[in-house]
């Protein structure tokens, strides 16, 4: 249903009418908070748009940001996540002839994004591969061989001198370091490294040395042209976003977005960290490294009380009741942390009190392998983030 047929029908209606899972939408009141719980989109993996299959830690799935923007924007319209991590919601948006706007305090993630709203041709990607001296790399740092090859690390090490050599480099530059990035270490062949953890972050020398051990493992050689144009041939596999509004991109902090004029967007789509559970340093240092980028010079909050989660929460509403236009909506997306005890969402929904926002519902992704809430009678899994609960707000 598009936004226009939401003029006629509350997308409250909507939900409570929704089975396209052939089960009815429930609908649950809690402590002044209603819920509205099912299966609104697939469990299933790769699912979504070939573009969206980069790795990123605590990374919400595509199919989150596209069933909101499906239904509460028009194409054109502006679409905003100021966490954006990997990029999930402006490249959705893109996808779908929004117009995407995003943040993050995390310089990685426009690396992540930028490429993929506007991607080259395979065709020009394999020509800079093969342009690129892969024989001048000389091993910048000998600790880095727990991960590597000797010869895949030259390899590594004459890419990214190349790409730091381009103090702004073209768009097939920027597709190869997003690539680089995204393989430099993993747990299958298709990655520049021996076994190591998922790619969504990276273990520690140490760590990886304890890994090699255990396993009686040795890194091989890599063919690292190879693997880059191998990952953008999938990426690309169903083709490039189709013609949207120009993007805004930008490193910041998400309580703050004067790059965004007042009441310009229409949806934001957006989930915060979860209170202490992603660690930006310890993740990020092998990528940093590659991409050239100073650690230590990352502030990133790490929220440890839900007093001061909660506060950053009513911070980033009041910037968003300035930039959310009248009648458009705010999707805040959170899971479950410490094993179901915190809902973060009762949080999100405090915070928006006294704000022009109209607070609607929150939908709770239901599926049948994962969990709701104990005390709605649902099997639970022993430990993780089993449901996405999306605070659903609409700007008076």
């Amino acid at each position: 249903m598009a936004i226009r047929a939401l003029e006629r029908a509350s997308l409250c209606d909507e939900l409570l009418a929704f089975d396209a899972f052939g089960a009815p939408t429930r609908r649950i009141e809690e402590d002044g908070v209603r819920y509205l719980v099912n299966e609104f989109w697939t469990s299933a993996q790769r699912q979504a748009h070939s573009l969206h299959e980069i790795s990123y830690r605590a990374c919400f799935k595509p199919q989150l940001p596209g069933f909101f923007i499906s239904r509460l924007t028009a194409p054109g319209e502006s679409v905003f996540d100021p966490f954006m991590g990997r990029g999930t919601t402006p490249i959705e948006a893109a996808l779908q002839g929004r117009r995407p706007i995003g943040a993050d305090i995390n310089p990685l993630s426009i690396l992540l994004t930028r490429p993929r709203l506007a991607p080259p041709s395979i065709a020009a990607i394999e020509k800079r591969l093969a342009e690129i001296p892969w024989e001048k790399g000389a091993i910048e740092r000998d600790d880095l061989l727990v991960f590597y090859h000797p010869e895949t690390l030259r390899r590594l090490c004459a890419l990214r001198r190349h790409l730091l050599a381009r103090a702004e480099p073209d768009d097939v530059d920027d597709w190869i370091r997003m690539v680089a990035i995204n393989r430099l270490t993993g747990h299958s062949p298709g990655f520049f490294s021996v076994y190591s953890l998922p790619p969504n972050q990276a273990v520690s020398i140490e760590a990886q040395a304890r890994i090699n051990a255990k396993r009686a493992q040795t890194p091989p050689s890599r063919d690292v042209a190879a693997l880059i144009a191998r990952k953008s041939r999938a990426l690309l596999s169903d083709g490039a976003p189709p013609s949207h509004p120009e993007a805004m991109l930008a490193t910041g902090e998400a309580w703050r977005a004067p790059y965004v004029e007042d009441a310009r967007v229409r949806l934001v789509v957006t989930s915060p960290p979860f209170l202490d559970v992603v660690h930006y340093a310890s993740d990020n240092w092998l990528r940093n490294w590659f991409a050239g980028i100073d650690t230590e010079a990352v502030r990133i909050s790490c929220h440890r009380s839900e007093a001061e989660w909660e506060r950053m929460v009513r911070a980033c509403l009041e910037e968003f009741a300035r930039v959310v236009s009248p009648g458009g909506h705010v999707a805040f997306e959170v899971g479950e942390v410490r094993g179901g005890k915190v809902l973060l969402e009762r949080l999100v929904w405090r915070a928006a009190e006294g704000l022009p926002f109209e607070r609607l519902f929150v939908l709770v992704n239901s599926q049948s392998f994962t969990k709701t809430s104990n005390c709605w009678g649902v099997g639970n899994n022993a430990k993780g983030t089993n449901t996405n609960r999306v605070v659903t707000l609409r700007r008076r």
